[in-house]
């Protein structure tokens, strides 16, 4: 039987983040995830300042090979009413494709890797744990996204209760700009939904184009993407409908409790802890940040992997993260009560779409990042804001 000290599931940037700070420390882990990488992940695909920083990310190799589209201006709107577009004097965004990015950050963890093969089983026993009746490990991490088989073996019956989101989205090359106007190009274009319960975008990145809609507790995501669809030719942001699939996806918005997050011998990050930021959706930096976080407590722990030792993985989280009783969504915000018109002009307003919408919800540019420092001995790793 194999063993190793930690076994992480799922491969995404929440996983492949905690496996190379790990990896950093000495720490002997192996990555398992269903899927063979490159994949294609559902996401709008940007990420802030903030991330590149916490990852140590190489731009300059990184661009060479991949989609790395600088963003300094964003354009918002309510959908059928009038936009504003921000600018900034420099990038405060990049758009990436998800298929590169979360492989380019799984390859240079340097783990040991088991791709295209899905956790089968999962069993606790005295020893540890044990993967597919032929894995020992004494440290599980769950990082496989909304539907993570290791969330089900955590304390489900004290997780919050949290809101959906449900996301449809398509990712195609757009050559020459074809499919789009020309003023949306290096534009990313978002459009709230009425009340304010989700919205969509349209986002050019290099030679792709990407568009899609997220709601939040609805039912009926797939029928207002085609209206969404529909108003994007309508109003001229699209030359023509996209032709495309599109992808759905869900996970849960962060809801200010992270108590279900840890048992004996388990952790979980990234959406499987349902980190999303409620104000915007947006998932990558908190999967990271998760991902640090968690490392971090493993290498505290020293082997005792208790869910009181761990514990404080769950008072970096909340405290990172914040703790209320209720999300934080725009739409309490903005009140729903707000008629249509009034939420049309605070997305219009610039100082508002600048300085709440996208500097606070979405940008967290207020927030600094999370950065790891670390020596070539064994176990010794910090994780700070700087």
């Amino acid at each position: 039987m194999l063993h190793y000290e930690v076994l992480i599931v799922g491969g995404g940037p929440a996983g492949s983040t905690c496996a190379w700070a790990l990896q950093q420390a000495g720490v002997d882990v192996l990555v398992v995830d269903k899927s063979v990488f490159p994949r294609d992940k559902t996401c709008a695909g940007w990420v802030t300042p903030q991330v590149i920083r916490s990852l140590k990310l190489d731009t300059t190799e990184y661009k060479q090979a991949r989609t790395f589209q600088p963003i300094s201006r964003f354009r918002l709107s309510l959908r059928g009413h009038a936009s504003v577009t921000v600018n900034h004097k420099a990038p405060v965004s990049y758009g990436i494709r998800r298929c590169e990015f979360d492989d380019y950050l799984l390859q240079r963890t340097k783990a040991k890797q088991q791709l295209g093969e899905g956790v089968q089983s999962i069993e606790k026993t005295p020893r540890g744990w044990i993967i597919n009746g032929d894995i020992l490990i004494d440290m599980l991490v769950g990082a496989g996204g909304h539907f993570c088989p290791v969330a089900r073996h955590v304390r489900t019956q004290s997780r919050p209760v949290q809101q959906l989101v449900t996301a449809r989205e398509a990712e195609f090359q757009n050559d020459a700009g074809q499919s789009i106007a020309p003023e949306t190009e290096a534009t990313p274009h978002l459009i709230f939904q009425p009340d304010l319960s989700g919205y969509g975008w349209v986002i050019q990145k290099g030679d792709y184009l990407n568009i899609g809609l997220g709601c939040v507790d609805s039912r009926e995501t797939t029928s207002e993407l085609a209206k969404f669809r529909k108003d994007l030719r309508t109003t001229g942001i699209l030359k023509d409908d996209v032709n495309a699939p599109f992808h759905g996806h869900a996970y849960h918005l962060y809801g200010g409790s992270a108590s279900h997050c840890v048992d004996d011998g388990v952790l979980l990050v990234g959406d499987a802890a349902g980190l999303a930021y409620p104000q915007s959706g947006e998932g990558i930096r908190p999967a990271v940040e998760s991902g640090l976080l968690a490392a971090r407590t493993i290498l505290e722990c020293r082997g005792e992997y208790t869910s009181k030792r761990l514990d404080s993985y769950v008072r970096a989280l909340e405290t990172r993260f914040g703790h209320w009783s209720k999300p934080s969504q725009m739409s309490h915000f903005l009140s729903t009560s707000l008629n249509e018109t009034l939420a049309a002009w605070c997305l219009s307003n610039r100082w508002f779409a600048r300085n709440m919408v996208l500097q606070r919800w979405f940008l967290h540019a207020n927030q600094p990042a999370l950065e790891i420092t670390h020596t070539p001995t064994y176990r010794k790793l910090d994780v700070q804001a700087l």
